[in-house]
């Protein structure tokens, strides 16, 4: 009985290690083909002065959901509001919406919870997501570095 545990064990982990060879294999494969084609689109731009405005709207919508909200607040919101998005560092879900359940989660850098030092900035964080997007039915969710729910609002 040792030795049919022991062969068993043996495939077991053999399966494991091809699937885990087989699935970077393809990870790598991805990148690569990702890369040349970023390359070649930049390499075949003519003139970048005569592209300027397709470049910016292409800049656009590669910026994380992050920078978008902390750009969107840095040219409409308040001062309170502009130094509370300051200290997001990732935004999620803003940009899946149906208007049916809609929820997008705000990471930032305070620390302490509820507690802490981010709870009066997070009421300014949702309003400031709530004027930027807007859904039916939303709701954003703020959170501190440790993933601590700080507060919430509907947006």
């Amino acid at each position: 009985m040792g030795m049919k545990t022991k062969i068993a064990l043996g495939a077991v982990v053999g399966i494991a290690v091809i699937g885990a060879m087989s699935a970077n294999s393809g990870d790598g494969d991805g990148d690569s083909k990702s890369d040349s084609r970023t390359s070649a689109s930049a390499g075949e731009k003519p003139d970048g002065a005569a592209d300027a405005k397709p470049a910016e709207d292409k800049a656009v919508e590669k910026a994380s959901q992050a920078e978008q909200f902390k750009a969107f607040v840095q040219k409409n919101g308040s001062a309170n509001e502009k130094d509370a998005v300051s200290h997001v560092t990732k935004v999620q879900g803003a940009d899946e919406q149906n208007d049916i359940l809609d929820a997008a989660d705000v990471y930032t850098d305070f620390t302490g919870g509820l507690m802490g030092e981010g709870m009066g900035p997070a009421k300014l964080i949702a309003s400031a997501f709530a004027d930027w997007k807007d859904s039916e039915n939303g709701l954003v969710t703020v959170y501190d570095a440790d993933g601590e729910l700080l507060g919430n609002g509907q947006f």
